[in-house]
């Protein structure tokens, strides 16, 4: 049966990062400095003096790449209490697993097919 004191460890652990992250936004904003100029407010970037316009497009090849990074970063996160507990998981979470990873590895084939990660010229 559940209690209405079940959740509650849960309830105050977002509350508190809610109130780090509103104290933190506020005090820096009332701390922080204050001086504004022409100069702050020009675009900086490495120390290099920009140049032209910022929305000019570029390849889509940059964005696919970082897109299928994550994706594929944030997947292997999953691996690691499946391999901290895989003696105990037993077979059923060794099949639980192959489930898992089988639509990755298809995904995994169909962007070689398509040539993503392809970065010859003429190729997406």
């Amino acid at each position: 049966m559940e209690s209405k004191f079940d959740y509650l460890a849960i309830l105050i652990q977002l509350a508190v990062a809610l109130g780090f992250v509103v104290t933190t936004m506020i005090v820096t904003h009332l701390l922080g400095p204050k001086r504004h100029s022409a100069q702050k407010a020009e675009a900086f970037e490495c120390g290099i003096e920009s140049v032209g316009n910022a929305r000019l497009p570029f390849s889509i090849k940059y964005f696919l790449t970082a897109i299928l990074f994550v994706l594929f970063d944030v997947e292997v996160i999953f691996f690691y209490p499946w391999a901290v507990n895989f003696k105990e998981l037993g077979s059923s979470g060794y099949l639980k697993m192959l489930l898992f990873i089988a639509p990755l590895f298809l995904g995994y084939l169909y962007i070689l097919k398509k040539g993503a990660l392809n970065w010859e010229k003429g190729q997406i």
